[in-house]
């Protein structure tokens, strides 16, 4: 019995299904990758530039910055609504730092009464870092009256975290006490 060897035709008609298959897979995780992407994006926007897009925006899913104004915020326990307003503060890190970092622009965003302001809807537990000059950034979509109904609520209140990692926000270090002088 004698067996026919492969011949080269045969080799390259495997190899060539082989490769094609590969092709295939490798196009399959690309489209999936970037339909994928697509799907989930969100525009990252300041007050001023969601204001600027008008209906286009409307009820599309956005992501937008801004200082809280502690006088504007209203929490009903009961329903777990909470309404509150937020100013423009610029997203250029540059910016934030040429004008003496994020509290101080916060502070100036609250105080400017020029400033574009835009109300917030909640709805969920009252979050503990919601207070006046605290940076909200919020996930959710802006409605025709022009309020902003947030899903998600994020908050960051650099004055909170001053004292403790003082030389990441500018404050006095404080040198740590010598054994001799506790007792």
């Amino acid at each position: 019995m004698e067996q026919a060897l492969p011949t080269s035709r045969n080799f390259f008609a495997g190899r060539a299904k082989f490769v094609v298959g590969i092709l295939l897979i490798i196009g399959a995780v690309i489209f999936l990758v970037i339909s994928s992407t697509q799907a989930s994006a969100q525009y990252f926007l300041t007050i001023d530039e969601l204001n600027a897009r008008g209906p286009a925006i409307l009820n599309k899913d956005v992501r937008i910055s801004g200082a809280v104004i502690g006088d504007s915020i209203q929490y009903d326990p009961k329903t777990l609504t909470l309404k509150f307003t937020v100013a423009d503060v610029p997203a250029d890190n540059k910016v934030i730092d040429a004008q003496g970092g994020l509290a101080a622009v916060l502070h100036a965003a609250v105080i400017d009464p020029s400033r574009s302001r835009m109300q917030v809807v909640y709805n969920g537990v009252k979050p503990d870092l919601l207070r006046n000059e605290a940076q909200a950034i919020m996930t959710g979509k802006l409605q025709s009256d022009g309020t902003f109904q947030a899903s998600e609520l994020l908050l960051k209140c650099p004055t909170k975290y001053q004292d403790a990692v003082p030389g990441q926000t500018g404050g006095q270090q404080q040198q740590p006490q010598s054994q001799s002088q506790n007792q």
